[in-house]
């Protein structure tokens, strides 16, 4: 754990920089999309599987391609899981009320990030066997034309999502069972492998099937529950902001380790919450079919405002109306606590419950990131099957591990795969911005947008997907 520690400190700050540096770039290169366009990015959802979209790419079989929306709630599967109930509540734990500020910076500025990388999916997209296929080793390898480079990301997006955010998804589902009914963490990480291979072993159509299905309905019915626990507390909620706020900035906080640690951890977890710019969600917004690559650009961008500014802030909310954070908890147990200090002793099960479908979701969408670029740097079937059994084995082992060393393995690799994809977007980005003022020239002249390949003759050749 120290030396893991020790990687940890020098990667977080080299992360920190990284991401503050690109959202900011990107928020004034792209002139404030992710806030001038978000009833841009509800309309696209809301129109997602028009028909001009589904046949726009006619030479893909329909059955074979998957709407705006599918690929929205695959991507939601992912960012909604652990760090939405436990990495709320460990941050608040370490870092203080003024770690959710962070948070929610890290979300409105790093929401651009998240634009530029899906868009650039879209555009370096390729027809696969039975979808498309895109995301950072695609758009590094055909784009800035580095072999080598594209498959160091594959690789690390593999490892950090198949195995160690998958061994964090586990050992929080075991945790919050555990403290709820008594299982043994053995028990729960045995049923856990068993449901996960049977999804898995599927395509990007079953995963996409089961998400589209479960993650609108665990999230709304988490969100009514934060409503009600909101409702119940009106009075408190001028007190709560003034605390988030004010502990953000304050030096000496009694609670977490002042504006450093408050940073710290806002910024870490909102990132392995809502994954914007870390080069994960773009692996499925390629999947989508689409008439315009900025389309799926802008529902990514709508996935970060929903899983930080909506569902974490819920976790925020309930863990500091209960004052609970000035406790020992830490995790998931945290949110439990919390949650039964609001409505008794259900609010414990209701955690288990929730953190199972998020944390299990999360699980089907993190394997099919791996399984995607997998297949990016091999076509070997038998690499595709060992890694499902990889994939399975770090469930288990994720389920009877400490949470220190889980979380500790997470955050070293996602920093890793974050300054990968980051910087690779600073080099391509100005693709994504010329497909972006395209897509707003066609709307001010009242057209549905529509791309081709020769929109921006610079890539024309490396993006036959649109020819």
């Amino acid at each position: 754990m120290e030396i893991l520690n020790t990687i940890n400190d020098f990667w977080s700050y080299i992360l920190i920089v990284a991401l503050l540096f690109c959202a900011l770039y990107f928020t004034i290169k792209t002139r404030g999309v992710q806030f001038t366009m978000i009833g841009e990015m509800i309309k696209q959802l809301a129109d997602s599987g028009k028909k001009e979209d589904k046949l726009h790419h006619n030479k893909n079989d329909k059955k074979n391609t998957i709407s705006s929306f599918q690929a929205f709630a695959v991507s939601i599967a992912s960012r909604v899981g652990t760090g939405n109930l436990a990495g709320v509540a460990t941050a608040i734990a370490i870092g203080g009320p003024g770690a959710v500020f962070w948070m929610w910076v890290i979300a409105l500025l790093g929401a651009a990030n998240a634009f530029i990388e899906s868009t650039l999916a879209q555009l370096y997209k390729i027809k696969g066997e039975k979808s498309y296929m895109g995301g950072p080793a695609y758009y590094i390898k055909y784009g800035i034309g580095n072999k080598l480079w594209a498959n160091t990301f594959a690789v690390l997006i593999t490892i950090t999502f198949g195995l160690a955010y998958n061994s964090v998804q586990s050992n929080t589902i075991a945790s919050a069972v555990n403290v709820s009914f008594g299982w043994s963490p053995v028990v729960v990480g045995i049923v856990l492998t068993v449901f996960s291979m049977l999804i898995i072993c599927g395509s990007i159509q079953r995963i996409s099937r089961f998400s589209e299905i479960v993650v609108p309905i665990m999230a709304i019915a988490y969100i009514l529950l934060a409503l009600v626990i909101i409702a119940m507390n009106i009075t408190q909620i001028p007190t709560v902001f003034k605390l988030i706020v004010t502990e953000a900035f304050n030096l000496q906080s009694t609670v977490g380790g002042g504006i450093g640690m408050a940073m710290l951890m806002g910024i870490k977890r909102g990132l392995f919450s809502n994954e914007a710019g870390e080069g994960s969600a773009p692996n499925v917004a390629a999947t989508a079919s689409v008439s315009h690559p900025v389309k799926q650009g802008l529902v990514q961008t709508l996935a970060v405002y929903t899983d930080t500014l909506i569902i974490c802030t819920c976790t925020a909310f309930i863990i500091l109306f209960s004052g609970m954070f000035y406790t020992q908890y830490n995790g998931i147990e945290l949110t439990q606590v919390a949650l039964t200090h609001e409505i008794g002793p259900l609010g414990a099960y209701f955690v288990s419950i929730a953190i199972f479908l998020f944390a299990f979701t999360s699980i089907v969408g993190n394997y099919y990131y791996g399984e995607t670029n997998i297949q990016f740097l091999t076509s070997n079937k038998w690499v595709l099957y060992l890694y499902r059994v990889v994939v399975a084995a770090m469930v288990m082992i994720g389920a009877v591990a400490s949470l220190e060393l889980v979380w500790a393995l997470a955050d070293i690799t996602m920093g890793m795969m974050t300054i990968c994809n980051l910087a690779a977007i600073l080099l391509l980005g100005k693709y994504a911005i010329k497909a972006l003022d395209d897509y707003r020239n066609q709307r001010l002249k009242g057209y549905n947008p529509t791309y081709h390949s020769s929109t921006i003759p610079q890539i024309a050749d490396k993006t036959k997907c649109w020819e």
